[in-house]
């Protein structure tokens, strides 16, 4: 049993009156499809910034199946337009509550690049058409759903609200922005996972609570005057300092509150005869952060203080354990925004009621024939877990997921790739992942049921793995042996990265994966060569890469197979100077790989790197006393520079690439010699740079760098979701 269980079950509910309507072929989008199944009215509405696909990689898919397990009627608002209040009155008014997302992305990162270029595509619309959702789609959404319905309780979530729950910088206005909560006006925001949380608001507003009165859910966040009664404080407002917030008094003033001495008297009674004898009541001890809040800086004052921005940052990373993480208070003028601690991870038989429930597994009919490429993705891939305890500090998955992993249990898995086999349309018999955040968490959990409730550290893994995690990847290995002896299935691929400094730990999993379950190509993410930037990612150095690949390579040789690996690096990520970037593109060089797509780092909010990016502070380490200045690498040269260094062989960059080595010291490095970098400029080069534009070309994919060996061909594919994570 884990040692972080929440009270109740997922599934324990009593039923809403509404489950006599039964289950919904498809949760309906249209007052015809409410008719067609003899609704009057949706108990809730959500809407979401993505096309409504009914699978269990599609956040809202998720969200609504299980609201409707719980007995509710649910509609769905896809992709609305958002210049009226008109779509979103589509379905009536909901009777309990509006639920709003984003959709699986961010709705920035969705429109812009890296470079704040506009994308024209978007992989979860039909027809990957782009600009069908808005910027900011939380806020905009939330703003349209007011003005449809003033009265109506309204509910945030997705990824885009998690990574917005306290003030927090934004990259597109260079600017530290409030709480999401406040500028979408919304009642509650929910962040994380959002199943356990929703299903306790939605059970409470069904029964006739007030949507004002619910404001200690765990895993979610509300607007306060206040913090909540009976709530011990500490105090961080100011850098690396927590002290004691004495208690709120008494509102009614006396202690003693109830009948006065002298109406004892009137009655007749002797209060010194009628005394009983005093007993001891020992109250249950409270643990040091149960019923403890923790008081951030302002928003004033991290909008224009870096140091306290920094320091309220740590704060709310070291705050992400269920077991152990305190209450976080924060003030935005005369109201505060008050987040709960984390929900409770699902355990394995909720996760495989979850992954049970009754999803189509395709798009929604009204779409046709249009191809919606993030559904084309995922359609034949197995999500098997959960969270990740990697801590890489330009990922959000932790702030967003948690660390503690939620695996499925085999017999669920086994089930949905039957399903898949049965199901999908034109399956040729390939499973195309057995995954997740990372492919090879499944089941690894810490080993000290003390040490997984009280844990603060930012990373299991980092700098070195932790003496009490679970490394032992026999349950992988035990799956992968049961998917494929699956009747009808040919070929189960890996496709999700594979976190390699864990996978060393156990060379069975290696020989594995390399014998049965790669395609010629595997994906990895070193994300970089050298220790300065390593450092700030919290990500380990390149002599486990080596120790991987040389396992890598072995298992290829005993399995008589030709198999590369295709590493992924991140240019221009905090703590990269232009010399690291260099020696980055010197071991590309003498490894023989040339780079196909590059990405720049993209701060996405509350990320760690992108404080750093920020604050150009090491907010990993206390920030009283840090004098540490960290290189970030800002404005638009010098992250194109960065950029064209790592596609060193691509003649567009040779001339920016030039320029730098010079300006560096490093002109030795311009030649036709084995150890140069760029050639010395040919008479045909000005022609052809005129060609094509002197400046790098800006690729608009948003996947990592992808890399092929000289004379190969990978295949290529995209990554817009796991960039999205990160």
């Amino acid at each position: 049993m884990s040692a972080l269980k929440a009270e109740r079950s997922l599934f324990s509910y009593p039923k809403y009156w509404a489950e006599c309507y039964g289950v919904a072929p498809f949760l309906p989008t249209t007052r015809q499809e409410m008719d067609e199944l003899g609704w009057d009215s949706c108990d809730i509405v959500l809407v979401t910034g993505d096309a409504y696909v009914d699978h269990p990689s599609f956040g809202m898919a998720v969200i609504g199946r299980v609201l409707e397990a719980q007995g509710f009627r649910v509609g769905i608002i896809a992709q609305p337009d958002w210049s009226s209040k008109d779509a979103f009155m589509t379905l009536g008014q909901p009777n309990l509550f509006f639920g709003v997302t984003a959709g699986n992305m961010d709705s920035m990162i969705n429109r812009y690049t890296a470079e704040k270029r506009m994308r024209h595509d978007d992989a979860y619309t039909p027809g990957n058409v782009g600009g069908m959702r808005p910027d900011r789609a939380v806020v905009v959404y939330s703003q349209r759903c007011r003005e449809a319905y003033k009265e109506v309780p309204l509910i945030i979530g997705g990824i885009e609200a998690s990574l917005r729950r306290i003030a927090h910088y934004d990259y597109w206005q260079e600017k530290v922005r409030r709480s999401i909560i406040f500028d979408a006006k919304a009642d509650i925001l929910i962040y994380g996972n959002a199943e356990r949380p929703l299903v306790e608001v939605a059970h409470r507003i069904a029964k006739g609570d007030p949507v004002a009165s619910i404001q200690n859910i765990r895993g979610t966040a509300v607007i306060r005057k206040e913090p909540l009664p009976q709530w011990r404080g500490s105090d961080s407002t100011a850098i690396d300092k927590v002290g004691k917030i004495d208690p709120i008094p008494n509102p009614y003033g006396a202690d003693d509150v109830g009948c006065s001495k002298s109406e004892f008297a009137k009655a007749g009674v002797n209060l010194a005869e009628e005394a009983a004898k005093p007993i001891t009541v020992q109250p249950p001890r409270l643990k040091p952060w149960e019923k403890v809040y923790v008081k951030l800086p302002a928003f004033e004052q991290v909008s224009v203080n870096k140091p306290l921005y920094a320091h309220a940052s740590r704060i709310l990373h070291q705050e992400t354990n269920p077991g152990c993480a305190r209450a976080l208070f924060q003030r935005h003028g005369n109201r505060s925004v008050w987040v709960n601690p984390p929900a409770f991870p699902l355990e394995t038989e909720e996760m495989d009621m979850v992954f049970g429930l009754p999803y189509q597994r395709i798009p929604h009919p009204s779409y046709g024939d249009a191809k919606i490429p993030a559904y084309d993705m995922i359609k034949t891939s197995v999500n098997i877990m959960r969270g990740c305890f990697g801590g890489c500090s330009f990922c959000s998955i932790t702030e967003h997921e948690g660390r503690i992993i939620q695996s499925r249990s085999e017999e669920s898995i086994i089930e949905e790739i039957e399903q898949i086999r049965d199901k999908v349309p034109g399956f040729t018999g390939v499973i195309s992942d057995l995954g997740g955040p990372t492919a090879n968490m499944y089941k690894l959990r810490c080993k000290s049921k003390k040490a997984e409730s009280t844990c603060r550290r930012l990373s299991c893994v980092y700098p070195d793995i932790c003496k009490h995690m679970d490394t032992d990847h026999t349950p992988t290995i035990d799956l992968y042996r049961k998917a494929r002896d699956v009747e009808g299935i040919k070929k189960i691929l890996i496709a999700s990265g594979v976190r390699y400094d864990l996978a060393i730990e156990d060379p069975r999993y290696v020989k594995e994966l390399v014998s049965h379950h790669v395609g010629g190509y595997l994906k990895i993410a070193p994300e970089h060569t050298e220790q300065g930037p390593l450092s700030k990612m919290m990500k380990p150095g390149m002599g486990t890469y080596d120790k991987f690949k040389a396992l890598f390579d072995k298992y290829s040789k005993e399995a008589g197979k030709k198999q590369y690996l295709i590493p992924y690096f991140i240019s221009a990520h905090p703590g990269t100077t232009d010399e690291d970037m260099v020696n980055m593109a010197l071991w590309l060089k003498s490894n023989d790989f040339k780079l196909d797509q590059v990405q720049n780092f993209y701060p996405s909010p509350m990320a760690n790197a992108t404080t750093i990016y920020h604050t150009e502070m090491n907010s990993l380490r206390n920030i009283k006393n840090n004098k540490e200045s960290v290189a970030v690498p800002k404005g638009a040269r010098q992250r194109r520079l960065h950029k064209a260094i790592l596609r060193y062989h691509d003649a567009s960059g040779w001339p920016m690439i030039r320029e730098a080595l010079r300006k560096m010291g490093k002109a030795n490095l311009i030649g036709k010699g084995p150890n140069c970098l760029v050639p010395e400029e040919g008479r045909n080069e000005k022609a052809a740079s005129n060609k094509r534009g002197s400046r790098p070309a800006l690729t608009r994919h948003s996947g990592f760098s992808q890399f092929k060996k000289a004379n190969t061909k990978p295949k290529v594919t995209s990554n817009r979701q796991r960039n999205n994570a990160r």
